[in-house]
């Protein structure tokens, strides 16, 4: 019996989902710089949102602050910088990034709390963390929405039959696909 060796597919997906983890502890240390002790950029000179309808359904119910909208805005096209490097859109490529950026989102967001000296560990729970209004089983729902849909959209773009992965590769491997 042969054992068991990781597929190419695997380990890429390892490899982005630390390469995820790594941009999102960077990002929490800058967030932590930035922020300090008041989360959701309560000590910052931002504009803020407080009293919109589709803040239950986008934000969970938090303040939509400049500051945000202009992170989240940065980061979606530091994610989609490939797409424009390569000229090159697919499907699974797309869900690659969105999985990868719900990741590194709920990553960073963890991170800022364990990181930050204001904070640590002991103190995330939904009393000293009132920005995140609604928890399920010790963490912010946001949480477990990201997890499945990051999963979702991860297993979705890795899980190939075997003559698409081919063809996947020998199209990343072809320099004439980077000039189109």
């Amino acid at each position: 019996m042969k054992p068991w060796k990781p597929t190419v597919g695997l380990r890429h997906a390892a490899l982005l989902v630390a390469w995820v983890a790594l941009l999102g502890t960077l990002f929490a240390l800058l967030e932590v710089q930035i922020e300090g002790a008041q989360g959701w950029a309560a000590g910052l000179p931002t504009w803020r949102v407080t009293d919109a309808p589709l803040l239950q359904m986008f934000f969970g119910g938090r303040a939509v602050t400049g500051y945000h909208v202009f992170a989240f805005s940065f980061m979606f096209c530091v994610f989609h910088l490939p797409l424009a490097v390569t000229g090159h859109f697919c499907w699974r490529m797309e869900a690659r990034i969105l999985g990868g950026l719900m990741l590194f989102w709920l990553i960073e967001d963890f991170l800022w709390f364990v990181l930050n000296p204001a904070y640590g560990i002991a103190r995330f729970t939904p009393e000293h963390v009132p920005w995140h209004p609604h928890w399920l089983l010790g963490v912010p729902v946001d949480y477990l929405v990201f997890i499945a849909l990051s999963a979702a959209l991860l297993w979705a773009a890795y899980r190939r039959p075997g003559a698409a992965l081919q063809e996947e590769r020998h199209e990343a491997a072809d320099p004439a696909r980077l000039g189109r």
